[in-house]
């Protein structure tokens, strides 16, 4: 064991050696060249406010202003008030992280401390912390993270239930330093020993963390490298610190160092490639770039990937003398040197996609109300469903990324791409981001001309009872009286007749049937179904029953699926929509339709489906609990399907509304999906399909007038149906309505430039005389939402009876 010990200690000082001897210029190229390997062009920050809240501390750093002795008349605490002060001025301002930073527990040392914390009702500094953390998160929806010093595992863990994430700079590990005369002479917390024991209780209590190191207060380069082993071996260990700063010494008058030297720009920049080197391409590093000033964009050189918080509200308070950045110079210098602003939470993006994991059941929610899929912040506010204004394009002085662009051309050429390839796509954002939607929308005038397709139709949901308890799923209810969002309904025949006949006298050439699945509906209830409708008006397109309605139709009746998809043919059934699919993969399937079809009964129904004859449609509902990962292994799921039968006539890409989704409402889902990716999602499938499946349609129920437009001007070439009645998406919280008539489909279309054309079902043309009617169709008379009805079988006739509920 010892001769071990002893190789790896050889080989530390040896890789120690090489580093201090290498040139400059190398490190940062090898140190560069590992930070792409990790991140890409990426280049993240944090949208943050600042706030100090007390700072009394009982250490005395001697390069420190931020600790100051209690003032009379003063408070030695921010107050409730002030700390939401700045809570509402942060969020006002599309902040998502509160930053608490504070001295070292300052009751330990000053009387004014201790009685003004009594006075709060507070025994120590940690506990009013807590309670400020859970207001601002419950008042403000801002994600603490906490900066509070040496800590026990108990305090670390009481604060891990109201903050995302944790910070503690390790600084050094030189006890020199802690010795008099040294930087962190009287400062009990900065003893490594202490530090580096709270980073490691960090690690087992499953916290995101924060560290780094700071450099030119005293330390050797020599000592700089071992506090970065320090960290890499913590990391390693427990795999919690999501990001380490590099953090440059500033003289600052009125402290004990105000004449000592400050590290030149050389020594940050060889700081900075050294612990990119040692803590390897996926590491979060980042340097401050308020400490650099004009010469900031030097850093991303030498190997970061982030620029920590900046702040448009408050003061970087730790150091008050030097100014953020204005995010748009931010963004300028990133650029300037070919990388890519993305702003971040707290919690970095392969934390937040790990809650479970990494975050206390509190905070979950607000971690997911934050975050888009891929675990960076949200763009903005907007969620699917919501009205969305009109949007300029900011213009982007990044050339396109070789890779995407790449992917892009193989697309183009009809390659089949690979999991990876879609999933790359899917990560595009800005220049890259209309690069794809650029090219898609080529491949879509390619493909379909310019001419935008509607068609005019009627959803009738038969039954909102149902026995599976979806998640999503904000339109099912119970059987039981008026549970669940709503009062139960389980439509009379004759009001499904009705509504079809109604739908053709105002130009609909289909019907979409589909409905919860009932516990007491069984395969005879779709034949009959089907069979009402096509004896009523036998002209009709019967679009109607899922492949979950389809399984368990059959099941029912004790028949293979093939012999029941036979049946309802023989009734009439014309096309089935391939809707249930949500996500094909089980792994999200598990949490939001536990008790659904898997992945392979959906698939195995709809190719049924097309085996006995049937044509049908492919959707996607995503935005919720998915990645982009489970997003292209979707896609190739529906391409390796449709290469087999031909049978998809369209995808659908359907975004999911969050607002009164049980998942939604108990914060256990993302807010749907952001404008960026239900672009992406638009424009990829038409890349990753092609030349597949032909028609993309785009959702003006989710998206609206606005969203649907982008989507028609990156990819998509099909406005979907009038619907005349919406119930799924509007019980979910939609804004959009329940029908756009075909004037307001085509005054849509002509409004982008395209050539509107109403089609059938199948993509055939329409009557003028049908044309006609839709155009000049009376206003729909009300429905009637027959209550649920208790059933009973007949032994002697095996038939159905009803009776209605009282």
């Amino acid at each position: 064991m010892m001769a071990v010990t002893e190789r790896i200690g050889e080989a530390e000082h040896a890789r120690t050696a090489e580093l201090l001897a290498m040139p400059l210029a190398e490190l940062m190229a090898q140190a560069a060249a590992l930070r792409d390997e990790g991140h890409g062009r990426v280049q993240s920050w944090s949208r943050k406010i600042f706030i100090p809240l007390t700072q009394l501390c009982r250490n005395l750093c001697h390069y420190c202003t931020f600790s100051q002795p209690p003032r009379p008349g003063e408070n030695a605490y921010m107050t409730r008030e002030e700390v939401l002060a700045v809570a509402r001025a942060g969020k006002a301002a599309g902040c998502t992280e509160a930053l608490f930073t504070l001295g070292d527990k300052p009751e330990l040392r000053f009387a004014a401390a201790r009685e003004e914390l009594a006075r709060r009702g507070h025994d120590s500094t940690l506990s009013y912390l807590a309670e400020m953390a859970a207001l601002v998160r419950d008042e403000t929806g801002l994600l603490p993270h906490i900066n509070a010093g040496v800590m026990t595992r108990e305090e670390m863990a009481g604060l891990r239930r109201v903050s995302v994430s944790q910070g503690l700079m390790l600084e050094s590990v030189s006890d020199r330093l802690c010795r008099k005369g040294g930087a962190h002479y009287r400062s009990p917390d900065k003893e490594p020993a202490a530090r580096l024991e709270t980073i490691r209780l960090a690690g087992e209590l499953a916290i995101p963390f924060t560290t780094g190191i700071l450099i030119g207060i005293g330390e050797t380069r020599e000592e700089r490298i071992e506090a970065l082993e320090a960290i890499r071996d913590l990391q390693d260990g427990y795999g919690h610190i999501q990001e380490v700063i590099v953090q440059n010494f500033r003289a600052k008058e009125r402290t004990v160092m105000a004449n000592a030297p400050e590290p030149d720009m050389d020594d940050l920049l060889w700081t900075i490639a050294v612990a990119r080197l040692i803590l390897g391409p996926e590491m979060n590093i980042q340097a401050p770039p308020n400490l650099s000033a004009a010469d900031f964009s030097r850093l991303m050189a030498a190997g970061i990937n982030d620029w920590g918080g900046v702040s448009p509200v408050t003061p970087d308070h730790v150091n008050p003398e030097a100014p953020w950045p204005a995010v748009e110079r931010l963004r300028a210098a990133t650029e300037g040197e070919g990388r890519m602003l993305v702003a971040r939470l707290p919690v970095y993006p392969a934390y937040a996609q790990d809650n479970d994991r990494w975050q206390d059941q509190a905070m979950v929610r607000h971690v997911l109300a934050h975050a888009d899929a891929m675990g960076f912040a949200r763009e903005d506010d907007w969620s699917p469903g919501i009205a969305l204004e009109p949007r300029v394009t900011r213009p982007s002085a990044l050339p396109v990324d070789p890779a995407i662009g790449a992917i892009v051309d193989r697309a183009m050429a009809g390659a089949l791409l690979a999991e990876a390839e879609i999933e790359t796509l899917f990560t595009a954002r800005e220049s890259d981001l209309e690069h794809v939607c650029a090219s898609a929308d080529a491949l879509r005038m390619q493909e379909m001309g310019d001419t935008i397709s509607y068609v005019v139709n009627r959803n009738i949901n038969y039954t909102n009872i149902c026995a599976y308890k979806c998640s999503f799923c904000a339109f099912s209810k119970g059987d039981k009286a008026e549970a669940l969002r709503g009062k139960p309904y389980d439509l009379d025949l004759e009001e499904v007749v009705r509504r079809t006949r109604e739908a053709w006298e105002r130009g609909g050439t289909e019907v979409c049937l589909q409905g919860g699945i009932h516990p007491h509906y069984t395969g005879d209830t779709y034949l009959n179904l089907a069979r009402a409708v096509k004896a009523a008006v036998p002209e009709m397109h019967i679009h109607a029953f899922s492949p979950l309605e389809v399984w368990q139709g059959a099941a029912t009746l004790g028949l293979p699926v093939e012999d029941f998809l036979r049946r309802l043919k023989a009734v009439g059934l014309d096309t089935l929509p391939g809707t249930a699919a949500e996500i094909l993969d089980d792994e999200v399937r598990a949490i939001i339709c536990p008790d659904k079809l898997d992945t392979a009964q959906w698939l195995e129904v709809i190719e049924t489906a097309h085996r006995v004859g049937f044509t049908t449609t492919a959707t996607i509902m995503f935005g919720h609990v998915d990645t982009p990962r489970h997003w292209a292994r979707h896609l190739i799921r529906i391409r390796d399907l449709q290469r087999r039968t031909g049978g998809f006539t369209e995808f659908v890409p359907l975004p999911f509304v969050h607002m009164e989704a049980p998942m939604g409402v108990r914060g256990q889902s993302r807010h749907g999906p952001t404008f960026r990716e239900v672009r992406l999602m638009h424009a990829v499938v038409r890349l990753a399909l092609h030349p597949h499946i032909r028609s993309i349609q785009t959702s003006w129920v989710k998206l609206g007038p606005e969203g649907v437009k982008a989507c028609l001007e990156g990819g998509a070439n099909d406005l979907g149906g009038t619907l005349m009645n919406e119930s799924i998406s509007r019980a979910a919280g939609t804004q959009h309505g329940q029908e756009m008539p075909p004037a307001a489909m085509e005054a849509l279309i002509r409004s982008i430039d395209r050539t509107p054309r109403q089609r059938s079902t199948a993509y055939g043309g329409v009557s003028e005389d049908i044309h006609a009617r839709g155009m000049t169709a009376a206003e729909l008379t009300p429905m009637v939402l027959t209550p649920p009805r208790k059933r009973r079988r007949e032994a002697d006739t095996n038939q159905e009876r009803f009776e209605y509920a009282e």
